[in-house]
């Protein structure tokens, strides 16, 4: 689990957005708003905003580039506790096909972030055992 988890705000502009996901290199980032979780936003949430015509993209880059991160996130997100198994975290990833789930804690404070790299990573880990 990452401890030192980067958030975002929800008046964040996509294209600072975009460009915080390139230079992280994160498929994901927790919004939260007064130190509460309230949603998620993924590089997928972006690609969804975008529909397509035989001749053009709609929106164009543009507009959507001055769109919020409030407009497009993931309001309902999974989640598990630091307590939470192994086992459990991996069956969510599988069942849900997610990269990434929040860890918060009894006050839904956000605590730590698990990617399934984390998680391939314990896995190994267990097996040595």
């Amino acid at each position: 689990m990452t401890r030192a988890v980067k958030t975002v705000a929800r008046d964040v502009n996509m294209l600072e957005l975009s460009e915080m996901f390139e230079r992280d290199d994160f498929n994901s980032y927790p919004v939260e708003e007064d130190g509460q979780v309230v949603g998620i936003v993924t590089k997928f949430d972006i690609l969804k905003c975008f529909a397509f015509t035989p001749t053009q993209m709609i929106p164009h880059y543009a507009d959507l580039m001055n769109r919020t991160v409030g407009d497009v996130m993931t309001p309902e997100f999974i989640y598990v506790r630091p307590d939470t198994r192994l086992t459990r975290v991996l069956q969510l990833m599988v069942e849900h096909r997610i990269r990434s789930i929040l860890v918060l804690d009894n006050t839904q404070r956000l605590v730590g972030i698990i990617s399934r790299e984390d998680v391939i990573a314990a896995l190994k880990t267990t097996a040595r055992e």
